[in-house]
């Protein structure tokens, strides 16, 4: 039983492996490694082409056009094109979407121009990208030797009866294979030999999209780094859509509890002074007769309607805020796991009480990530735990259901939304056929 769990994980960790070579992503992040390693070049001759021949004068003569170019292209704008086009391709071929920084706008003559834009951060940090993509594309190129010559590798024991069928006594030079090793090759004379050159050509195509990966893995970095608006720029556009989820989550609350107060408790009232007055009218003024049983009747009618709009009322005072939080999150969290359909199992650890706010947040997020899974989950067990360390309140619910959780869907986006708004975080992980786990990170003060 102890194995089963690692042997899983390694048929599943083959199959894959197996599948990658052949999979959309790995096309495409093949496609952008070759348009990689073509900038690289240009860049890289461009470099050569200022050096060349090598004497000193030429390394004056370069120095003298960098310093005359670099400027220029800040001036004029084209670094940021550059920028530009780099995250337009990164978009295009790995769906990598990159904020454009804050655009620039010189005034004033040339030399004002000249200032402004020798002062421009996302020109500056455009042309250091370009000129960290010759090393790049050297290891692309490197990636890109691994798919090349591990598909010709595969193709040997297909072509060789047809090239190597000459006359019994006749030998031939052997046949190079190419090897993941630059500079080290093999040598097949024989057809038993070419299942050998098949072997290493299988082993290269698996190891392909795997340094493909890398590479690209590292220009991501260098693009998010370099070419995006910078972090300043960034906390700030974070900070504005955190606000505007926040502004339209309050307005969306409001117009909730208008519509509680007016579909519910506000008609209760209204039905309430109704039965009142009826009530009033049966008991008669001076001198009619009384109709006390219809009275009676009326005045009970009241009675439960006012018990039922002060329910209501208080549910959507709970909604608002629960009382049960002004003891602190965990009783509240303890009396949340009390009212569960399916077994909780609670652990608390929270040192310091967060701030109103946070609590707020937490005890909502663990109410419907509970409700979720007695919903959804087809659990048999969930458990719920809470800890704050390090100024950091971590919220995380776990179930044995059947997983498959949509973090797109209107429940947990939503809760994502919320959480944003303080400058939390949501993690979910439910693979399919479980377990599901889905981690609320909050700030112990907001």
């Amino acid at each position: 039983m102890g194995t089963t769990g690692p042997v899983t994980a390694m048929i599943a960790l083959t199959l894959a492996a197996l599948r990658e070579p052949f999979g959309g992503r790995a096309r495409r992040e093949l496609l952008f490694c070759l348009v990689e390693v073509l900038c690289g070049l240009a860049v890289l001759a461009v470099i050569v082409a200022l050096l060349a021949p090598g004497t000193a004068e030429s390394v004056i003569r370069a120095a003298v056009i960098i310093a005359v170019l670099v400027p220029l292209a800040l001036t004029t704008g084209m670094a940021r094109r550059l920028g530009a086009t780099y995250r337009r391709l990164a978009e295009r071929l790995l769906d990598e979407r990159i904020a454009p920084p804050p655009s620039a706008r010189p005034a004033g003559g040339m030399l004002a121009r000249l200032g402004v834009g020798l002062r421009d951060g996302p020109g500056w940090r455009a042309l250091a990208y370009t000129l960290l993509k010759p090393p790049i594309a050297a290891v692309g190129l490197y990636a890109v030797f691994l798919w090349a010559a591990g598909l010709a590798n595969l193709t040997y024991p297909f072509w060789w009866g047809l090239f190597r069928n000459h006359p019994p006594g006749v030998r031939l030079s052997p046949v190079l294979v190419a090897t993941p090793f630059p500079g080290r090759v093999l040598h097949v004379a024989t057809y038993p030999g070419t299942f050998l050159a098949f072997a290493v050509g299988a082993a290269m195509v698996l190891v392909a999209p795997w340094v493909t990966r890398a590479v690209v893995a590292a220009d991501r970095w260098l693009l998010r780094g370099l070419l995006g608006p910078g972090r300043l720029a960034e906390r700030v556009r974070d900070l504005e859509q955190t606000r505007a989820v926040a502004v339209d989550d309050s307005a969306a609350l409001l117009r909730q509890v208008e519509r509680d107060l007016h579909d519910g408790a506000q008609i209760r009232l209204a039905t309430l002074a109704m039965h009142l007055g009826m009530a009033k009218e049966k008991l008669g003024d001076d001198g009619d007769p009384l109709d006390v049983t219809g009275a009676r009747e009326l005045v009970d009618a009241a009675h439960r309607g006012a018990k039922d709009a002060l329910a209501e009322l208080r549910d959507l005072a709970r909604g608002i805020h629960p009382p049960v939080l002004d003891n602190g999150l965990a009783d509240a969290l303890a009396t949340l796991v009390a009212g569960s359909a399916i077994p909780v199992e609670l652990a608390t650890d929270i040192p310091f009480r967060p701030t109103p706010a946070i609590e707020t947040i937490a005890y909502f997020c663990a109410a419907e990530l509970l409700a979720n899974a007695a919903k959804h989950s087809l659990a048999s067990r969930i458990g719920l735990q809470a800890t704050g360390r390090d100024g950091k309140l971590r919220l995380s619910v776990t179930d044995d259901g059947a997983g498959g959780a949509d973090p797109d869907g209107s429940g947990l986006s939503g809760l994502a939304q919320r959480v944003s708004t303080v400058d939390g975080r949501l993690e979910i992980a439910s693979p399919p056929g479980g377990p599901t786990q889905v981690t609320v990170e909050l700030p112990l003060r907001a």
